[in-house]
């Protein structure tokens, strides 16, 4: 009679905005520890590379338009992975909470009866602000922050923007890059004024990171139509705070 196999668990972390040295201590243990790697196709090699020279490493895709593996599919892997008894990491670009999917992740693996634990890592607002310079919200100009994703639907945004022309607040919109012109449209139209900060950031976090700065009626211009890494877009008053270069020492660290 074979031994029954005990079930593996499987880690959601988190590997912050792609520079190695923003991984958390614990998500550095996690990938250094896996015996199975499923992760995004933003993540670096640099952090592939933590991982231990025998574990099963696969792709799933999940960069904005561009082919992934379905997140069933996903669902299925990990589960499956974790039933012949390996620790699987579930690695995701920035933070899994924050539209890393992780609710979906945590209800398929509870619902098998597998272990999951979430390690959080740094979001990209998060590290687009800590490069550049910013604040995410500052005393007399933003109480609040929204973090939203910019996704077209049949050629127009999906999402009610009204919420988002409250003045007080910086809106940190993900994946925007292709739909600049569509949230200008938008926010204008909910009375956010014309002239209110704007900025983009290109892999933010990353030692090739770019700013590109202007006010909102000119939010398509100032994104590059040619752009290949995520694209973050800040609106509000605490994008005018934004440094025109990366401080040198943040540079130098991510690099």
């Amino acid at each position: 009679m074979l031994p029954e196999v005990r079930p593996g668990r499987v880690l959601l972390v988190g590997a912050g905005p792609g520079a190695a040295d923003l991984l958390t201590l614990r998500a550095a243990r996690a990938v250094g520890e896996a015996q199975a790697l499923l992760y995004d196709a933003l993540v670096p090699q640099e952090i592939l590379d933590m991982a231990p020279a025998h574990c099963l490493k696969i792709q799933t895709g999940k960069r904005a338009g561009r082919t992934s593996m379905a997140q069933a599919t996903i669902n299925r892997l990990m589960v499956r992975l974790a039933r012949r008894g390996l620790d699987v990491v579930r690695l995701k670009g920035g933070d899994p909470s924050v539209f890393g999917r992780v609710g979906e992740e945590m209800d398929a693996l509870r619902a098998a009866g597998i272990e999951a634990q979430v390690i959080p890592g740094v979001t990209a607002a998060a590290a687009a602000a800590a490069q550049f310079g910013f604040p995410l919200t500052h005393r007399g100009q933003a109480r609040r922050v929204v973090l939203t994703t910019a996704r077209l639907d049949q050629g127009g945004l999906a999402q009610d923007w009204r919420a988002a022309a409250d003045p007080e607040a910086t809106l940190a919109i993900y994946m925007g890059g292709a739909a600049a012109g569509a949230i200008r449209d938008q926010l204008l139209a909910a009375g956010r004024p014309a002239t209110t900060p704007v900025l983009a950031v290109e892999n933010a976090g990353r030692a090739d990171a770019r700013l590109f700065t202007g006010t909102l009626d000119g939010l398509a211009e100032t994104v590059p139509s040619d752009l290949d890494g995520p694209v973050l877009i800040v609106v509000g008053e605490v994008a005018a705070r934004a440094a025109v270069r990366a401080p040198a020492l943040l540079t130098e660290l991510a690099s």
